[in-house]
């Protein structure tokens, strides 16, 4: 049997490889436009997230092969450093997850050349995780400025990301399905490509569903900022007022389930964190242990997260005894509330491992890694981190303390100097968090 340390790593890099772009768009778009009803005149590609210029380099490839007549041009927005190489489509690399100017110009750019479709063009639209911030087009009456501080507001407030959508949804004119409204409007069909990064995969909510209808409302977005006191302190005067005209119905509701009947425009999910914890399992499989996914629906606040899933491995040991060792593996996204006084360095992956490893010291056989499958965790560059039995000896050797860490919310400074960081650079695809736990009895 391997080495943990090698398990680790190698069940995570089979967890990014079933969600590679560059594998599983072409097999998309061949189901999409199968031989004999490929685009034949305009081809729009339009799209957002820290995968999509993997997506459309990919896309490219694919049309270059098999769409002789088609005329393809677009935009792309990515977050700085995972831009791909593209010839027809031209990539804006962008802020995230706070917005910046470069990402609202080129929003503005993908919404003028959608505004120029014609009947019987195509639509495509590239979507992954991160399209929410990188595609912030504000409606009349909010600048960026004032997107950029009620977003980073509600990322101190510990606020789900499916929350914080629901907001940015009802202050975007791209959000919330309005990209698709405007493509029918122009009377061309749309087909969008989704790499999903949210707990149960609804085209809704990755990205914030540019071309999805939307469950959301006005008054959900005024609830969510109530919740967390949000209040107008806060929030910019220009979010409440837009907020409030909405819910008085002065202006349009997010696009509806009702105004897609019989419309030519399907959202395709060709990646989720499920398949991914798949791909792992049956890597460790291979490795001798038993697998158990917990599921890819795990969320909450990653310390008491990390607690609880010490607590798991504890019964699983338990019940151990002479059987084979276990692997519990699990996705979903947590939050890190941080108090306004703390900086913190880290992210929501290496958080919930400091958390598992303080709160897992009677578990001598217990190895672990969590990293986000973006390759980027939090404030670093670091995708996450893991530990073995042997990092928790070089931890007691150098007078560690995990509780302080935890306290002041370093887990990048906790194992940064253990050399125990998981470092992939941006990975160019995005399926949520990835975390495994090895149990050896």
């Amino acid at each position: 049997m391997k080495q943990p340390e090698t398990i680790l790593q190698n069940a995570f890099a089979a967890a990014v490889a079933v969600a590679d772009p560059q594998m599983i768009v072409p097999q998309c778009l061949s189901q999409i436009f199968p031989l004999g009803q490929e685009p034949s005149g305009r081809c729009l590609v339009v799209g957002a997230g820290k995968a999509s210029a993997s997506m459309a380099s990919a896309l490219e490839r694919h049309a270059r092969d098999c769409w002789p007549k088609a005329q393809l041009e677009g935009v792309v927005l990515t977050r700085y450093g995972h831009n791909s190489p593209t010839e027809s489509i031209r990539i804006i690399e962008a802020g995230h997850p706070v917005p910046d100017q470069a990402g609202m110009d080129g929003a503005k750019a993908i919404f003028e050349l959608v505004n120029q479709l014609k009947s019987g063009d195509v639509l495509i639209a590239l979507i992954s995780g991160g399209g929410s911030s990188l595609l912030t087009l504000p409606q009349a009456g909010i600048s960026i400025e004032d997107m950029r501080s009620t977003t980073e507001a509600l990322l101190r407030s510990g606020a789900p990301i499916e929350e914080m959508n629901i907001v940015r949804k009802h202050l975007s004119a791209i959000l919330g399905g309005n990209l698709a409204r405007v493509a029918l409007q122009r009377g061309a069909r749309v087909e969008a490509l989704l790499i999903s990064d949210v707990t149960g995969d609804s085209p809704a909510d990755i990205a914030s569903g540019p071309c999805a209808p939307d469950y959301s409302s006005y008054q959900d977005a005024l609830d969510v900022l109530g919740k967390y006191q949000l209040g107008q302190g806060v929030i910019p005067q220009s979010v409440w007022e837009h907020l409030n005209r909405g819910l008085a119905g002065e202006i349009p509701e997010t696009l509806k389930a009702t105004d897609l009947q019989n419309a030519p425009v399907n959202n395709h999910v060709i990646a989720t964190a499920y398949k991914s914890l798949e791909a792992a399992a049956d890597y460790v499989r291979s490795q001798g242990y038993d697998p158990v996914i917990l599921g890819d629906t795990i969320t909450g606040e990653a310390q008491k997260v990390g607690i609880d899933q010490a607590t798991l491995g504890r019964s699983y040991l338990m019940k151990a005894q002479v059987g084979k060792p276990v692997a519990l593996i699990s996705g979903g996204e947590c939050t890190v509330t941080i108090p306004s006084n703390v900086k913190g360095r880290g992210g929501r992956c290496s958080e919930y491992l400091l958390s598992l490893f303080a709160a897992s010291e009677d578990l001598t056989g217990i190895s672990a890694l969590a990293a986000d499958t973006d390759g980027i965790d939090g404030s670093e560059k670091n995708a996450g981190a893991w530990f073995t039995p042997a990092i928790r000896k070089m931890a007691h050797a150098q007078g560690l303390l995990s509780e302080q860490y935890l306290e002041g919310h370093d887990c990048y400074g906790f194992f940064a100097q253990l050399n125990a960081l998981v470092e992939t650079g941006p990975t160019l695809t995005n399926v949520n968090d990835f975390r495994i736990i090895l149990l050896n009895p």
